[in-house]
């Protein structure tokens, strides 16, 4: 019988670490996919996330 592949499950936190290594553009996606054990698309999608997510960090109310 053939097994079934399960899916790796990352933590937010691991997505972030890989993802800023990719903005960061140190390594190449490549790179960061084998060091990682994720595959390059994936790394992409999370680079992608936060590059369009970051603006959300600083909007809201200013001052107390």
């Amino acid at each position: 019988m053939s097994e079934v592949a399960t899916r790796k499950v990352h933590t937010p936190e691991f997505k972030a670490k890989v993802g800023l290594e990719a903005v960061r553009g140190v390594k190449t996606i490549n790179e960061i996919g084998r060091e990682y054990g994720v595959h390059p698309v994936q790394v992409g999608q999370w680079k992608k996330a936060i590059q369009e997510n970051a603006k959300t960090l600083f909007e809201g109310k200013r001052g107390p």
